[in-house]
């Protein structure tokens, strides 16, 4: 489904002009002050990525927001793609669904596991109904732009629009004239933790809790509150809870007009807990009205998220907060601009760009307050604490782009890491709202942090940064983000034994940990520890089998595993050599290695054909992490370096497009989005903790990055295409730019 644009484009784009330049936090101080004259939101289409289980959603959300108002349309009789895989239960929204059962207020983007997709509200007609199947309905005149999304429900003829602040949820229900309610049903979500908490606090305000906290179905038992107030622009004329969403058990409070007061029957409770309640208020309207309800939400108190919906909307109107939010999205996007290409090239290219901004996202309330890891103690950040670290996925990519241009996120996103770490004892591996997942392998943070520093980006205690880095590569015993590290020095790999799956791949991710470590530890002057774990980041070497040129899992007593087919694993298949691939989807992955793996090959001719044979023998898989640095490997062999330009351009085309499937698979909170933003401008990161890129033609005619001056001495960057007697030049700003390399320090230092 193709974006619509609002009815009133024109006045919103009118008003994103004269707020562009609004004041922004300190951490948010941009490297030039000009006037945003361009309406960048209008090449981001949300619907991208709700269909092939993109696991992305159309609601509405701010920059890096806690709240996200998503239509949520999984839990109906039509929900047919979640009939077929189980992959659907990881998101809110599926583009081939048609049935709604509510809008949850928060959510994931692009993960591969469920959870939150809580706190779900409905507006209805007629008499209550609390079953989610009897009250559900189809919708159409469904449309979303960046910031805003609408449909009408069919059954009620109710318009609904969504728009969202930081922490606050807000949106607008066209009700019929007649009897309406609007329901806050706390027993859907897309995990069934046990536990939720309603409470009538007037006809204006409900306040609550929902449990949540089991990512991967991970210790469901470690289940963590999220708080929400709910406030409405009309006070009900009556109002009630229920106990199950099966059947309506609930009992009703009368409005006895705004002298403050309302009157309870006998047998009324304004509070209920449980774990599958809810709540309503309820009108009757003469005409045809409009009710506005801002939800807040926080994951320390109650009390916080009637604060974070005060301070975030009090005295702003929907129209309002949609137009504050649209332009700061239009601050973020203009961060980049392209010049050149197609629509739909630009509609891909900034969706992606958009989605890169989600997460990891605000876990700190707008008084700083934020949950301490396991105990959930409250603690207070000077900055922003950010969440939601799928690192296995983002160290590939994600974090260089911020880096690079979001600079002043990026530094936070470290110091939110050494927050972790100063709470847990350990660097996050796979954090959620101040919970370790402990999801996917290896030991991804300190590649972030390394990667950081090398990049310039340098306001973060880097001492402490290295001791947390040095303790997960070097504690044997009860060491959360190693597992198997004991036979990974001994041996230098991880065997059949060690794990019982993964063993190869395992050692590849400990491999580009150590490398990482290696790197700091040279800028740091740790000569020793750089020796250690240089040696150490090259082990793999060890499971480097001749006879199928290609990695192979070893036992215990160094034999190879026996029988081997190295194309087995495929598909997310588990074995025990690797995780969500095989041999053919790993072997590449040293980047910070190349040299030393065509060596081990044979050389050039022999490295290029295996490569080669990667792509011809259909086991590449842009959808997975492992092997999307490929196509960028090619730039390594003389007189092959023209390879990567065709193979970028022909993924880029082939699996990333202006639809619904517009994304390869599972966005993995931006990485497959990350991917597409750098191959479209033109450069990628291929080596993790090496400020490098590779560099080759961008789809567009001109891109230019206007760079943070605050920590870059560049104040943009500018990638062009010229046309010379030898055919179309890569331009690096002012200069023709001949290698195949580009060092970070040059993109952000020249003139």
């Amino acid at each position: 489904m193709a974006h619509t644009k609002l009815p009133y484009n024109l006045l919103i784009f009118l008003l994103v002009l004269l707020v562009g330049c609004k004041d922004v936090p300190k951490e948010d101080i941009e490297q030039e002050t000009t006037t945003i004259s361009k309406d960048f939101t209008q090449f981001v289409n949300p619907f991208i990525g709700t269909s092939n289980f993109g696991t992305t959603n159309p609601g509405p959300i701010a920059v890096r927001g806690m709240a996200n108002v998503s239509p949520f349309n999984v839990a109906g009789p039509k929900n047919l793609p979640l009939e077929k895989d189980s992959r659907w239960l990881s998101t809110p929204y599926i583009h081939e669904n048609t049935f709604l059962t509510g809008f949850s207020h928060v959510n994931l983007s692009g993960v591969g596991c469920p959870d939150l997709g809580v706190i779900l509200a409905m507006p209805t007609t007629g008499d209550v109904e609390t079953n989610h199947l009897n009250y559900g309905s189809t919708y159409t005149k469904e449309s979303a732009t960046v910031g805003y999304y609408t449909n009408t429900l069919d059954k009620y003829n109710i318009k609904v629009e969504a728009t969202a602040t930081t922490r606050v949820g807000v949106s607008k229900y066209h009700f019929p004239e007649g009897k309406a309610n609007i329901l806050l049903n706390l027993g859907l979500g897309l995990t069934n933790e046990e536990g939720a908490m309603v409470n009538v606090v007037s006809p204006n305000e409900i306040e609550g809790m929902r449990s949540v906290g089991s990512f991967c179905y991970y210790k469901p038992e470690e289940a963590y509150p999220v708080y929400f107030v709910a406030r409405f622009s009309r006070p009900a004329d009556t109002f009630g809870v229920w106990k199950t969403p099966r059947t309506y058990d609930g009992v009703e409070g009368k409005w006895m007009g705004y002298n403050g007061k309302y009157r309870i029957k006998e047998n009324y409770t304004k509070e209920v807990v449980g774990d599958s309640i809810g709540a309503y208020m309820r009108y009757d309207f003469k005409t045809p009205t409009v009710v506005e309800m801002k939800i807040g939400v926080s994951y320390v108190s109650i009390e916080n998220a009637r604060e974070n919906l005060e301070k975030e909307t009090s005295n702003k109107t929907f129209n309002d907060i949609l137009v504050d939010t649209k332009a700061d999205w239009n601050q973020h996007l203009s961060r980049i601009e392209v010049e050149g290409g197609t629509e739909d090239d630009k509609t891909i290219f900034y969706t992606a760009l958009y989605h890169t901004l989600i997460h990891p996202n605000t876990l700190n309330d707008s008084n700083g307050e934020y949950p301490k890891m396991k105990t959930r103690e409250t603690l207070k950040t000077d900055g922003t604490r950010y969440t939601t670290f799928s690192f296995w996925d983002t160290y590939r990519n994600l974090h260089q782009l911020m880096s690079l241009v979001y600079p002043e996120q990026q530094s936070n996103m470290v110091k939110s890491m050494l927050q972790i770490y100063d709470e847990s004892g350990w660097l996050p591996k796979w954090e959620l709202n101040a919970t370790e997942t402990t999801t996917m392998v290896g030991d991804p943070a300190g590649i972030i942090i390394a990667d950081t520093y090398l990049k310039g980006i340098r306001d973060f205690d880097v001492e402490k940064a290295y001791e947390a880095m040095k303790k997960s590569a070097t504690q044997i015993e009860n060491n959360p983000l190693r597992p198997g590290l004991k036979d990974y020095i001994e041996k230098g790999y991880l065997t059949t034994s060690t794990v019982h799956s993964g063993s190869v791949s395992t050692t590849q991710e400990y491999n580009i940990s150590d490398f990482a470590i290696a790197q700091l530890a040279k800028a740091l002057g740790k000569q020793e520890d750089y020796e250690l774990f240089s040696k150490r980041a090259i082990s793999y070497r060890n499971l480097y089998s001749d006879e199928f040129k290609l990695l192979r899992p070893k036992n215990e007593d160094g034999s190879w595993l026996t029988p081997y087919n190295p194309e087995y694993g495929a598909n997310f298949v588990e074995n025990v050599g690797f995780i969500e691939g095989n041999a053919w989807q790993y072997t590449f992955m040293v980047s910070h290695d190349t040299e030393g793996l065509i060596e081990l090959m044979g050389g050039d001719d022999t490295f290029t054909n295996q490569l080669e044979n990667v792509f011809k023998k259909n086991q590449f898989d842009m959808a997975n992490e492992p092997d999307i640095g490929y196509p960028f490997l090619f730039k390594y062999i003389k007189g092959k370096e023209h390879k990567t330009d065709a193979l970028v351009q022909q993924l880029l085309n082939t699996y990333f497009k202006n639809t619904p499937d517009g994304l390869p698979g599972n966005d993995d909170t931006g990485t497959m989005s990350a991917w597409a933003v750098f191959s479209m401008m033109g450069i990628y990161p291929i080596s993790p903790a090496e400020p490098s890129y590779a560099i080759f033609p961008s789809k567009f005619d001109k891109v230019t990055i206007h760079l943070n001056n605050i920590y870059y001495k560049n104040n943009r960057l500018i990638l062009s295409k010229e046309s010379t007697s030898e055919g179309k030049k890569i331009k690096v700003n002012k200069e023709i730019y001949k290698n195949h390399f580009i060092t970070h320090h040059a993109i952000t230092s020249s003139k």
